[in-house]
């Protein structure tokens, strides 16, 4: 006897060659996720299958967050006039093997899915008043070559730390390798103190490489406007606190912070913009 499928089909897609972009909902900054709940709330993108819980997530309990139950949530969206599938997803806790495989089940066998875009945020000790960059890393050489255009940076060197795990993003690249499939991780690096918060200006790099990559059409004024309102609530804070300004201004010039300002700025920041 055959097991169970491990997802829920609820209708074919119709596609052409289309690519997948991923992101896990426990993202730095939530990055990824609000990335894909833009795409998905812009152009019209419909939920069509969903990855069934039992053995990836823990399911003794529920957990809950300010007065509501919450549940895991892998879910499948498409938009047939982009060409266009996305995954959005909690963080597996168990056999990621089967649940990425079983992502890539119905990508591949189901979508007809050609490339995978993987998505997410890096932890950087720089300001938000700076650049958001691109940072790429591919598992081959057809989708290195394909990023060329788009300013991506490549090139990059990486090493898991002893003792650590890869990251699932990375898991995802080996097994998307193994079925010919080519992939790469894009990854924003978004300012420490801002990881729990939000990061409109890393949105916003994120998606632009999205609307060219694939002609889109997006108008993203509204991040801009995002991005102008966070900046102008910190301009707040600098004024109460020119110590903090301080501390910034440091990060802007590639001067380090001692252990101490570098907890006190993430602190003051955090409980400022959370007012």
């Amino acid at each position: 006897m055959s097991a169970e499928p491990s997802f829920r089909i609820y209708e074919k897609p119709n596609l052409d060659r289309p690519a997948l972009i991923t992101g896990w909902i426990e993202d730095a900054c939530g990055l990824g996720a609000s990335s894909i709940d833009y795409l998905i709330r812009k152009l019209g993108f419909r939920e069509f299958a969903e990855i069934m819980p039992e053995g990836f997530f823990p399911m003794a309990g529920v957990v809950v967050a300010d007065d509501v139950a919450q549940f895991p949530d892998s879910k499948f969206y498409v938009s047939d006039e982009h060409d266009l599938v996305i995954f959005k997803s909690n963080t597996p806790r168990t056999d990621w093997h089967r649940f990425l495989n079983a992502v890539l089940d119905v990508a591949q066998k189901d979508c007809g899915v050609k490339q995978i875009y993987a998505v997410g945020a890096m932890i950087s000790y720089t300001a938000h008043t700076m650049p958001r960059l691109l940072v790429s890393i591919v598992n081959s050489s057809e989708m290195k070559e394909m990023l060329e255009p788009f300013g991506v940076m490549g090139n990059t060197d990486y090493e898991t730390p002893p003792g650590q795990k890869p990251t699932l993003n990375s898991y995802l690249l080996w097994t998307a390798k193994k079925r010919g499939i080519p992939a790469v991780n894009l990854w924003v690096p978004v300012p420490y103190y801002l990881v729990s918060l939000d990061d409109p200006r890393a949105r916003k790099r994120l998606l632009d490489f999205f609307n060219v990559r694939f002609s889109l059409g997006i108008d993203l004024r509204d991040l801009d406007a995002e991005v102008m309102e966070q900046n102008g609530k910190i301009g707040q804070l600098f004024q109460k606190s020119p110590e903090i300004e301080g501390y910034v201004r440091k990060l802007e010039t590639g001067e380090g912070l001692e252990t101490e300002e570098s907890e006190k700025l993430a602190r003051e920041i955090d409980e400022f913009l959370k007012k």
